[in-house]
């Protein structure tokens, strides 16, 4: 087994992700700074942990598949009923607190405040966006992730309202196929991203989908 590679804050790189454990674990340290992160979502890597901070880069890798995507049929018809008001970028700051909330029957959650600064920054820059379903004026349910190019990574969603992230991720689905985005990324499958059609591709096929989403013009805004 290689040794893993301890990243140093001063120096803006990473390792061959080949050189990955079996779990996917590719380094440890560096920092969440915005060159670092938008180095490693171009390298097919994201963090996942702070203290230690931890990066990652998994073999097999799970996606969604845009252009094959159907909601499941329940969902579908409650989407029809419109429950929810969905905006973009409304409440980015919103979304990514109440994603840090630990979940039910866990007392911390993997986004650490250092994240939550991290991010906004990166939404600040343009590289990272939210998506929300509100009732009225509460914010009931919402995702966010990363933007470059054809490619989005989605990072975390929350819902305060049976299926509100789930709507707020479909009408994502929609935006990013409407726009010719080429890759939506999921990182590792759950529970929760299987039933709403997940799959998991080798990481070297998924490498090569990135390439060409990466060169992909397309925009996230009008």
């Amino acid at each position: 087994m290689r040794p893993l590679t301890i990243l140093r804050s001063d120096k803006l790189e990473f390792p061959d992700v080949a050189s990955a454990n079996r779990e996917g674990l590719l380094a440890v340290g560096g920092d969440l700074s915005t060159e670092r992160l938008l180095l490693a979502y171009r390298s097919g890597i994201f963090p996942w942990t702070d203290e230690p901070l931890t990066w990652w880069s998994p073999d097999p890798r799970a996606i969604f598949d845009l252009h094959s995507f159907t909601p499941p049929t329940r969902l579908a018809q409650k989407i029809r009923r419109s429950p929810f008001t969905i905006t973009f970028d409304r409440a980015f700051a919103q979304v990514i607190e109440a994603c840090a909330q630990p979940a039910r029957g866990r007392e911390t959650s993997w986004i650490s405040p250092n994240f939550v600064a991290a991010y906004a920054r990166l939404h600040a820059e343009g590289h990272a966006h939210s998506v929300e379903a509100w009732q009225g004026e509460q914010l009931v349910g919402g995702v966010y992730g990363v933007c470059l190019g054809g490619f989005f990574a989605g990072e975390s969603m929350f819902h305060l309202v049976t299926d509100a992230s789930k709507i707020a991720l479909v009408h994502l689905f929609t935006r990013l196929r409407d726009r010719g985005f080429l890759l939506f990324d999921t990182q590792v499958v759950s529970p929760l991203t299987v039933r709403l059609g997940a799959i998991e591709i080798p990481r070297n096929e998924y490498l090569r989908r990135l390439k060409v989403a990466l060169a992909c013009k397309t925009k996230w805004k009008d």
